[in-house]
């Protein structure tokens, strides 16, 4: 055998050899980069499922009436405040009710407010929902809807989805018809009467904070105030004894100020809320200990 031919020979040899340990040993061989991942440890990238946002429509049938529209009111999330702009069809819904209630003074419409517990509440009511009610119920009365034929309620929703932080129509409504509540709102005065809600303020305070019992209390008197007519609230100032009296008198009158705009501030009118001051001259406790002081020092709401 001839040099050259060896030479040729030991060529095919190293070739075949190489291709056999390429196929036996590496099985990874032949397929394509995205097949493998760099790193065997390196968790898969999962694409986060978005929730469709819910959408509740104006709707309403009943004793007679029905209206529907896709479009409602919506609130921001945390939020109590109606979000401009209102839709037109918004707005003939409320017409259509005013027209309902006209034809019969007992017609009546329950407007109920959705909610979810993740929310914050900084209304003056139990829940958002309750807010939520309470604002539409007023915009309606600057439509000319009587508030004794406009009842609230606030419902928990869990299920409701936001579209970039707004709610989308968080409310339903109910026709119904106004049932005699004489007896229940002269019942409802005497707790308001016999257990007012009573705040107090730290010096220089500039907010209230409000515990579930005395926003509940709110809403008793909000409601109250919605169904009887010539109803009033007031809003009574007192201090402790220490300085002046007239600087007294005049330091309760600003924190009933301050609370009767706070209430306003909550959807309760203007008009059925006067404030005024006792200053140091009804105290509930003895001004001689810091703790009787601090007793006295109240600002009392209830109803006239």
């Amino acid at each position: 055998m001839t040099k050259k031919l060896m030479y040729l020979l030991g060529i095919i040899i190293t070739i075949l050899v190489g291709t056999y340990f390429y196929y036996t040993c590496c099985s990874s061989c032949g397929t394509t980069a995205t097949d493998t991942p760099v790193n065997k440890n390196q968790e898969q990238v999962k694409t986060p499922i978005v929730q469709e946002a819910t959408s509740y429509p104006f709707s309403l049938e009943g004793n007679g009436f029905s209206y529907d529209t896709n479009d409602n009111f919506n609130f921001n999330t945390s939020g109590f405040a109606i979000l401009d702009p209102l839709s037109k069809k918004v707005d003939n819904g409320v017409e259509a009710i005013k027209k309902h209630i006209e034809q019969d003074s007992k017609n009546a419409v329950t407007i109920t407010g959705y909610y979810k517990d993740s929310e914050t509440n900084n209304s003056a009511f139990p829940n958002l929902g309750i807010a939520r009610a309470n604002t539409i119920k007023n915009y309606m009365v600057t439509k000319g809807i009587p508030s004794s034929n406009l009842n609230i309620a606030g419902q928990l929703k869990e299920d409701m989805v936001a579209k970039d932080s707004v709610y989308l129509g968080p409310v339903a409504y109910t026709v119904g018809v106004n049932e005699d509540n004489s007896e229940q709102m002269s019942t409802l005065y005497q707790k308001i009467k016999d257990n007012p809600l009573v705040l107090h303020f730290k010096t220089g305070e500039a907010a209230i904070s409000l515990t579930v019992e005395q926003r509940q209390k709110i809403a008793d008197i909000s409601t109250y105030l919605d169904k009887v007519d010539g109803s009033l609230c007031t809003v009574i100032g007192h201090t402790d004894n220490v300085g002046d009296r007239n600087n007294n008198i005049s330091l309760g009158l600003s924190r009933a100020e301050f609370a009767k705009q706070y209430l306003v501030n909550n959807g309760i009118s203007a008009t059925k809320v006067s404030a005024s001051s006792k200053g140091p001259d009804v105290p509930i406790e003895s001004n001689d200990t810091e703790e009787g002081k601090a007793k006295n020092r109240r600002t009392v709401v209830t109803l006239k």
